[in-house]
């Protein structure tokens, strides 16, 4: 089992609150993408569930159990930071992994290394921002641990790079499901991969839950700006596009066919927009 709760977290950092009365579950066997703007928390909650460091208030749980400090053999986080020893080159920190999990598999390791056309002789500090995010993937992907946290995995991958990473994602997955939780800003990428979607916004949790549920949630309506504003009137909207004489306006509920009129087309909300609109701030509206 490998579920993750977390009950009432806070966070502070001297003034900064990080999180704030944070309540979310990460189901076991399931991939869910943690979302959210820069400073909302993201990469502390993260650092809570592997316990390398600890709320102020609350409790995150794995299995049931309180996480306790330190490394897991049954969870592994990969972090924006890079924590390898000045002069530690690839090859050593694949024996390093190994030793630090138990069912660390290297031989799958230098298989993904050659996909990437990675060296393992480079010192892992030395390489270029792309590449170390590479070389963290490959250790990430060959732990085999039942949770695998991925802070801002792709930072600095060019895309053919991020494509095959979210296949070998998940071929993984698909061959053994486990519980992955991925934070990054690349949300149109990710809403193909995840199942669950957690929104924090300030600290706070706007959504946890499955991505088909929040998606179902919200609707676009899109045509002449006069039009849409005519339907617009007295709808619980959350955001509007406009391009000249058109606009598409997005809407919070459950969507109406039969009341859209002649001439305006409803379609469905893709993640990122419907992320984009939920986590505006109101002075930006």
């Amino acid at each position: 089992m490998s579920r993750i709760e977390m009950q009432r977290i806070g966070k502070s950092y001297g003034p900064v609150r990080a999180l704030d009365q944070v309540c979310c579950v990460f189901e076991e066997n399931r991939i869910t993408g943690l979302l959210g703007r820069n400073g909302a928390g993201k990469s502390t909650l993260l650092q809570i569930a592997a316990g390398w460091t600890f709320p102020d208030q609350g409790t995150a749980y794995v299995d049931g159990r309180p996480v306790g400090p330190g490394d897991s053999p049954d969870l592994y986080l990969m972090s924006e930071q890079d924590l390898y020893p000045d002069g530690m080159n690839g090859e050593r920190a694949l024996r390093y992994s190994r030793r630090l999990y138990p069912h660390f598999d290297e031989a799958y390791a230098r298989m993904l290394s050659e996909k990437f056309r990675l060296s393992l002789k480079t010192n892992v500090n030395q390489l270029s921002t792309g590449y170390r995010s590479i070389f963290k993937i490959l250790v990430a992907l060959s732990v085999n641990t039942p949770v695998v946290l991925l802070d801002e995995p792709v930072l600095g991958l060019d895309a053919n790079h991020r494509e095959l990473f979210y296949r070998l994602l998940l071929e993984k997955y698909t061959e053994k499901p486990f519980t992955c939780v991925i934070s990054t800003h690349l949300i149109d990428e990710l809403a193909a991969v995840v199942e669950d979607v957690t929104v924090l916004r300030r600290g706070q949790v706007l959504y946890s839950g499955s991505r088909e549920a929040l998606l179902s949630q919200g609707y676009a309506v899109e045509g002449k700006a006069e039009a849409v504003d005519r339907y617009r009137a007295g709808r619980p909207w959350i955001g509007e596009e406009r391009l000249g004489g058109l606009k598409a306006a997005y809407f919070w509920g459950e969507p109406a066919p039969d009341t859209v009129p002649e001439g305006l087309e409803l379609a469905p909300l893709d993640l990122q927009k419907l992320f984009i609109r939920l986590t505006e701030e109101e002075e930006e509206k």
